[in-house]
């Protein structure tokens, strides 16, 4: 099981959900931990980061050997977390 490490953009996304929403998308980064590409993933085009749709959120992540790194979460209909992960 590789580790989760989140950005602080997207902890403080994290940490304003109330608790359904919360738990909804801590369990969907606990599950890529298990299974970095999953099949319901999508390659962001440049084969490093992938985007995962849980709900009405948005998970923007890139994974490595010991670790899945969540660059963003956002909202799933709007543009946000696309705007917010080109800004990094």
């Amino acid at each position: 099981m590789l580790k989760p490490n989140l950005a602080n953009d997207a902890m403080r996304f994290l940490k304003k959900r109330d608790s359904k929403q919360f738990l909804q998308i801590f369990q969907a980064i606990t599950s890529l931990c298990d299974h970095p590409r999953p099949t319901d993933s999508i390659s962001m085009g440049n084969g490093k980061h992938f985007r995962k749709d849980v709900g009405e959120f948005r998970i923007i992540y890139s994974f490595d050997a010991k670790t899945v790194h969540i660059a963003v979460i956002g909202n799933r209909n709007d543009s946000a977390a696309y705007q917010e992960f080109d800004r990094k």
